[in-house]
């Protein structure tokens, strides 16, 4: 250990540029920084720092030497980080992004048990069916429902959700209930902005594989509710996760169809930027999450 100790002066001492603001950095003497580099040096048998009294410079041997080095410091450094953030208790801000129908219907009704168990935290919740970039606007967590398509993201899956094809019992009587996906396109299909396949409904067969349906309507909208609301009132069908429409369909409001020919389920994801250390707030929002929706 004391070897690493040795390394991580003498990482700082590059860093810094200096002994002085070394030393400061590291809580030690000027003097102790200095005799630390030079038994590292001696142990490896190389000079390391070239040293005057105006500058310091490392030698070709140095620069390998720091490169190498820097990620054993850091490696430690994050060691030490995630130990210590066992015991830390969450505070500070913690920035969260979610779709609007979820985040009304779901989030909104578990927020308070979440910021009563975390009290020292701070949650600013934005609610978009637009994917941000949590990078560019500093969002520390996502909730994404759906394929993922950002590969420099970190994702947690916390359950999946079905999909049904569904509308009215007024509109199903005026215009007749789909036997099979190819009927939809006769069909006033309403359409959601944000999927992926675009306007083309992909359903699984009974006997297997899959169907690929071309549909189109009057109305094509970037949030799942507004088009649930539309499918109520008669104006169309819809294809919807069913926590969405859940309530609608228990109540009658609307009516599933095509039942035997399922959709691959949605998948509901926490999201966050890639790191290595992940901070604890968004940890315990994560954990959280999987506590209430994993059922």
């Amino acid at each position: 250990m004391e070897d690493i100790n040795a390394y991580l002066v003498f990482a700082r001492v590059v860093e810094e540029g200096s002994f002085t603001a070394a030393s400061e950095r590291l809580g030690e003497s000027k003097s102790a920084v200095s005799k630390q580099i030079g038994r590292l040096e001696d142990s490896l048998g190389t000079r390391l720092l070239n040293r005057t009294t105006r500058r310091m410079s490392l030698t070709e041997a140095g620069v390998i030497f720091y490169e190498r080095v820097r990620r054993v410091v850091e490696e430690v450094e994050e060691a030490r980080v995630a130990v210590s953030q066992l015991q830390a208790t969450p505070r500070g801000t913690l920035r969260v992004s979610a779709p609007v129908s979820f985040g009304i219907s779901h989030v909104a009704p578990v927020l308070p048990d979440f910021m009563r168990r975390y009290p020292d935290l701070h949650v600013d919740i934005s609610l978009t069916d637009h994917q941000v970039d949590l990078v560019d606007e500093g969002i520390d967590v996502a909730i994404r429902i759906g394929a993922l398509t950002d590969t420099s993201l970190i994702a947690r899956r916390i359950r999946e959700y079905d999909r049904v094809v569904a509308a009215s019992p007024d509109y199903w009587r005026k215009h007749g209930m789909p036997k099979h996906p190819s009927d939809l396109s006769n069909h006033n299909c309403l359409t959601y902005a944000y999927f992926a396949s675009g306007r083309t409904w992909h359903l699984n067969a009974p006997e297997g594989g899959e169907i690929a349906v071309r549909v189109g309507g009057s109305l094509n909208a970037n949030n799942g509710e507004i088009l649930m609301r539309a499918a109520e009132d008669g104006l169309g069908v819809i294809q919807s996760p069913s926590f969405i429409c859940d309530q609608a369909i228990a109540d009658g409001r609307l009516v599933p169809a095509l039942q035997d020919f399922g959709f691959e389920p949605v998948g509901l994801h926490a999201v966050f930027p890639h790191a290595r250390n992940l901070s604890t707030k968004v940890r315990v929002f994560v954990d959280f999450l999987v506590e209430r929706f994993n059922v």
